[in-house]
């Protein structure tokens, strides 16, 4: 091999190693074995739910759905932590019916979630801004009275790392609506769909492997139904 031949080798090896690595994000693979699944007919016994007791707040399981219905910030989060390559779905709907808490914002969920200087995750009441010192991901559809849409990485050292922002209409929420999430973890990149559209996907660099998962939102009423986790296998 000539001196220029074996330049252009070199120059070309990462890009097609980055290439490659868009390609596999843009594949997570297939779901495999159900590692968790909820019909909430009545218990809360999977979930650990964070928020401040007040009265027309309440955070229930029955009927076949979650509900979160909360005059302020609330999290509820999955009591078993994830590991490795994994797919969350679930449907969920933000209830707008007269109810004293309805409210079209803040479809939000936490994953992969740690915290760096505490074993114990469960430890707030759901106030926002004591989950920055985590480290996760976050996506907020329809935030901020419904006019953002973005993800997040928590670095754990209380930055929270603006990765993708989406404020079309086509992004943000509608009354009533039964929406179909998944968001995956595999190979390095994290990945949301709703209803089937692909809303955000991150290559990460510092990938995070495991954690917890957490149902957000602030001031609204929401149901969530069919919640499943699963291993992600290969594509064959």
């Amino acid at each position: 091999m000539n001196g220029l031949a074996l330049v252009l080798l070199l120059a070309v090896t990462p890009m097609l190693s980055q290439a490659q690595a868009q390609a596999d994000c843009t594949a997570a693979g297939k779901p495999g074995k159900l590692l968790y699944a909820d019909d909430f007919g009545g218990s809360l016994d999977q979930w650990v739910p964070e928020y401040r007791a007040a009265p027309g707040s309440t955070i229930s399981a029955g009927g076949g759905a979650l509900t979160i219905d909360v005059a302020d910030d609330a999290t509820v989060w999955l009591r078993d932590k994830l590991r490795g390559d994994v797919l969350i779905s679930y449907r969920r709907t933000v209830v707008m019916d007269g109810g004293v808490n309805d409210r079209l914002s803040d479809l939000n969920q936490f994953w992969m979630a740690s915290d760096p200087h505490n074993a114990d995750l469960f430890t707030r009441d759901g106030t926002f801004s004591q989950y920055d010192a985590l480290r996760m991901y976050y996506a907020g559809i329809g935030g901020n009275g419904n006019t953002t849409t973005r993800l997040r990485k928590y670095t754990g050292g209380g930055e929270r790392v603006l990765l993708a922002d989406l404020g079309d209409a086509a992004h943000l929420l509608q009354a009533n609506r039964s929406y179909a999430i998944e968001i995956s973890v595999a190979h390095g990149c994290t990945r949301v769909l709703v209803d089937g559209q692909l809303y955000f996907s991150h290559l990460d660099p510092a990938p995070l492997r495991e954690g917890y998962f957490g149902f957000r939102t602030t001031h609204s009423r929401q149901r969530i139904e069919h919640f499943q986790v699963h291993r992600l296998e290969p594509h064959q």
